[in-house]
């Protein structure tokens, strides 16, 4: 929960290796998972939205370029297109969806849009003929699972293109131009239900594009820690502390760059997990000897909590609270340069609408409050190119312990946006209690790095139970847990029924103030991970 500015355009680091990978984004839902695909291969990748393609172009001198899927239909007037100088740029080009029908269309193909060329879900292509975007993974005559989601479909090539796979639904499942080495998928390959998905990406940037995957995180920590010694000279920064990895791995690469030019604001708001406080504390004073100040906020933070009961309020009210109270902070220190931010790669892409206008809020991102310009700090952003794992990855490389580095995802409101209803200091101790019983049988059986994120939730509703010869009515604790690799979507993770009654009994014997315990059954989509 670091306080950051809003993202206003399109990710521009201020270095990025020699190879790179170029994913125009067209709208879709998982553009993401392409670039964290090429960059398990071992090779640098950032998105850019079909509108600002041209300009990444031009910074990133990529290797090759990856146009994602999306919602248009390339037969409506005005839909995205790539940069046509693309296609004359001399580099690989794989068109995943909507990125194969357009590249058709600009050169001179055509795509039939209607009802009669759906296909969705798990489907099957037959490989046709050999490809370099095969090599050492597919071979003619072959049947292999993909994963389809598309409305319209390639029904003419351009020049120089060959079908080299087919599905009940696309005769042009797969198409190649080799001697240009353009390469078009009517499938995903970016998710994971097309198997061999992640390895066709990989065979794509390795083979085709000739890259060496060498991106690791020792070479990010090297570049960052001399980038953030050029950015910084003799200045000084502060940087708000949550204890989630985020902010944690930053302040702790800050300071292997800086050292006590740094100082960490940790703001405390009463609404963290048992035990974090004393943990954050610790590790940055005592541990690392980071310069720490410590601000216990709990009064203030619960007592604008008052009465509030609508989610979104909850955020905006702890975003803006939080703020103010670094900011003081922060004035206090004085003669702060710049401020660090533990902002990732999908907080930046997130922030972008593709087409430049306002998107869909399905929840307000408590990280990207905004700082008031009045503070007149310039920003140090060292994982805004990073995906979660890759922080982790990170963290483990500049020797965080696995407490933090490990630990699951942490909204920055706390545990506000697991207690619906109204949030009293009460609640959240009762809720601390049984959340801390929960992730103590996950620990003890072994689960806790199988499962992506898990907690509980404290329900405003109360029940009727019997403890003793007594009847009681009491709250209601939901447990959730899920799988997942990047947030985005989400399984529920599938507890046998004797570790979850093993769960509720301690939970109800153990916690004052719940008599009843449920599991919440709900993968993402449809619902979120967090219940606010």
């Amino acid at each position: 929960m670091t306080a950051q500015l809003p993202a206003t355009s399109a990710p521009k680091p201020s270095s990025q290796p020699q190879e790179t990978i170029l994913i125009v984004d067209f709208g879709s839902q998982v553009t993401q998972l392409i670039a964290r695909r090429v960059r398990e291969a071992g090779v640098y990748s950032e998105i850019a939205p079909f509108n600002a393609a041209d300009a990444a172009f031009d910074r990133l001198q990529p290797k090759g370029i990856i146009l994602g899927g999306g919602p248009a239909s390339v037969a409506d007037i005005g839909s995205p297109r790539a940069p046509q100088r693309f296609f004359e740029a001399g580099v690989p080009i794989l068109g995943i969806c909507y990125g194969q029908q357009t590249m058709c269309q600009q050169l001179g193909g055509s795509v039939t849009p209607g009802h009669d060329s759906r296909e969705f879900g798990r489907a099957f292509i037959e490989i046709r003929d050999r490809s370099a975007l095969f090599d050492g993974l597919w071979k003619e005559g072959e049947s292999h699972q993909v994963w389809m989601s598309h409305g319209d479909k390639v029904d003419a090539l351009p020049a120089g293109f060959s079908p080299i796979a087919v599905s009940e639904g696309a005769p042009f499942a797969v198409t190649s131009d080799e001697k240009r080495r353009f390469y078009g998928v009517q499938f995903h390959p970016e998710v994971v239900h097309t198997p061999d998905g992640g390895k066709l990406i990989a065979n794509f940037v390795r083979h085709v594009c000739g890259l060496s995957g060498d991106w690791t995180m020792a070479e990010f920590r090297a570049t960052k820690i001399a980038e953030i010694r050029k950015q910084v000279g003799s200045g000084r920064v502060i940087c708000g502390l949550s204890g989630g990895v985020d902010s944690a791995v930053a302040a702790v690469l800050i300071h292997e760059a800086i050292g006590d030019q740094l100082t960490c604001v940790f703001v405390d708001h009463g609404l963290m997990r048992m035990g974090e406080a004393d943990q954050v504390v610790g590790l940055f004073r005592e541990h690392y000897g980071i310069p720490l100040v410590h601000v216990n906020a709990e009064t203030l933070f619960l007592n604008g909590l008052k009465g509030v009961t609508d989610p979104e309020a909850k955020r905006k009210f702890i975003g803006k609270t939080f703020i103010e109270v670094f900011e003081a902070e922060a004035n206090k220190i004085g003669g702060a340069d710049f401020l660090a931010q533990g902002t990732l790669y999908p907080d930046v892409i997130e922030s972008v609408s593709f087409t430049g206008g306002p998107s869909v809020t399905i929840k307000s991102h408590h990280n990207v409050g905004g700082l008031p310009e009045r503070m007149n700090m310039k920003l140090v952003e060292p994982l805004r190119e990073l995906f979660k794992d890759e922080v982790r990855a990170l963290g483990r490389e500049l020797g965080l312990p696995d407490i933090f580095v490990g630990r699951h995802p942490f909204p920055g409101p706390g545990l506000a946006i697991r207690i619906p209803g109204e949030v009293t200091k009460e609640r959240c101790d009762i809720l601390r209690k049984a959340d801390a019983v929960y992730l103590d049988e996950i620990r003890r059986a072994g689960l806790y790095d199988a499962i992506w994120q898990a907690f509980a939730v404290l329900l405003p509703v109360r029940t009727v139970g019997v403890m003793g010869d007594g009847r009681t009515y009491d709250s209601v604790c939901a447990l959730r847990a899920v799988t997942s690799t990047d947030g985005m979507t989400a399984d529920i993770y599938p507890f046998d029924a004797a570790f979850l009654s093993r769960v509720a009994t301690r939970i109800v014997n153990e916690v004052q103030g719940i008599n009843r315990v449920t599991y919440d059954y709900t993968s993402k989509p449809p619902g979120t991970i967090e219940w606010e």
